[in-house]
């Protein structure tokens, strides 16, 4: 196995040329109001993103507030910047939203964003956990929710709140992914709320799933949604962490109708059909229908499907490379591989604004974590697989960064 890692690794280093740093950060600035306050209480060593989507003109940045200092929860900047610059990020929609941070708490406004999307009716929906210093002493203090925005005018088009009987005390919501394949209607004569949503809880595992045209949520859950006890540590360049999430990786296949999953501490990706999950709320005693997709390399967060072939971009953290692997041909390929750029990819995403480039969002979350950031290094990087990296440059790796897998179902575990 270790002969077979160098060779990875050799292999993987041919790939770092694709890359392209779209802009960089050692700590996160923002564009302050004139609030003393705000001020004040900004911590940037504690402003670690953790959300990606990418919009017509701007990217969008999810900024939870997993400690104390977190100015603004959702920020954006634009997408007309030249390459690698380090842009002050802009309050979404404005810092009205954003009263958390100066320590008003306003449930109706932003308390904590993981991540957000964007659907075909370019509005965005923004997933609101609801809990602050959630890496420390985990206060719920709204709760959760999600809020969709037009983004032509920024303007709050919908709320959605949970049924307080979906939640858990320790739920967090930490992810969602949008389908709209499921419509009944025909794309064009649907309306934008004739979709479903999948919404991640990582702490209390499960999913939730919501209707968007009933305007109706239920939870399933999965002995494979939890974390992998075995699997809680995580090495990145020699650094050493121990998080023990459950299920926080999302990704949908419109083609194949399923929903891709995977925890943090594991090193496995499941799925399940979207058609059992759109069906309603499962029987009681019903064993929700799980396929053990396959393992990788190491663990992972990110990860994203192409609709065009259904190849499933990942990112296994132990090799700092962003790969892909089409569970159709069985085929395994490197997208990029840097060990400094790619420390933690909190996010890989397939762009669809930007011609179906995958794109990832790259934290150093670990150092974060354990309090050692340093504003002397780069510590945030948004990042673009550039062409013809992607869609036929790929570079050939070892199987075993993805193996394939026969399907199960909970009786198994």
């Amino acid at each position: 196995m270790g002969l077979r890692i160098l060779a990875l690794l050799a292999q993987l280093a041919l790939a770092t040329a694709s890359l392209e740093v779209i802009s960089q950060w050692s700590l996160l600035q923002f564009d302050f109001p004139p609030d003393p306050v705000l001020l004040e209480k900004f911590q940037p060593e504690n402003t670690v993103p953790t959300g990606l989507e990418i919009g017509w003109d701007r990217i969008y940045l999810g900024i939870p507030r997993l400690r104390a200092g977190v100015p603004a929860t959702l920020a954006w900047i634009p997408r007309s910047l030249p390459p690698g610059v380090s842009p002050v990020l802009q309050a979404y929609p404005d810092w009205s939203w954003h009263t958390a941070g100066r320590g008003d708490i306003n449930c109706t406004g932003l308390i904590s964003v993981y991540r957000v999307r964007a659907d075909r009716c370019n509005r965005l929906w923004v997933l609101d956990a609801g809990v602050i210093t959630s890496l420390d002493d985990f206060r719920r203090v709204c709760p959760p929710k999600i809020l969709i925005f037009d983004m032509a005018t920024d303007r709050l088009v919908r709320s959605v709140y949970f049924p307080r009987e979906l939640l858990r005390p320790s739920s967090l919501l930490t992810n969602i992914v949008l389908d709209d394949s499921r419509s009944s209607a025909s794309r064009h004569s649907s309306t934008c709320d004739s979709l479903f949503a999948y919404i991640s809880d990582t702490v209390a595992p499960g999913i939730i799933v919501y209707d968007g045209r009933r305007d109706n949520a239920w939870r399933v859950t999965h002995a494979s949604m939890y974390p992998d006890p075995d699997l809680g540590e995580y090495d990145i360049g020699g650094e050493k962490f121990t998080l023990m999430d459950g299920v926080v990786g999302l990704a949908h296949s419109p083609a194949q109708g399923l929903l891709y999953y995977q925890p943090l501490a594991t090193d496995r990706v499941f799925s399940v059909s979207t058609a059992v999950l759109a069906s309603g709320p499962p029987a009681e005693g019903t064993d929700l229908p799980v396929n053990l997709v396959g393992r990788k390399s190491s663990q992972g967060l990110g990860i994203a499907v192409d609709p065009r072939d259904d190849t499933i971009a990942f990112s296994p953290m132990t090799e700092t490379a962003i790969a892909a692997w089409n569970p159709i041909t069985n085929s395994h390929r490197v997208l990029a591989q840097d060990s400094e750029k790619l420390q933690f990819c909190a996010e890989v995403r397939w762009a669809e604004r930007d011609n179906g480039a995958v794109w990832a969002l790259s934290t150093r979350f670990h150092k974060y974590f354990k309090r050692s950031v340093s504003k002397h290094e780069i510590n945030v990087r948004v990042l673009r697989v550039k062409e013809p990296g992607y869609g036929g440059g790929y570079i050939p790796v070892q199987t075993h960064v993805l193996r394939r897998a026969a399907n199960f179902t909970s009786t198994l575990y």
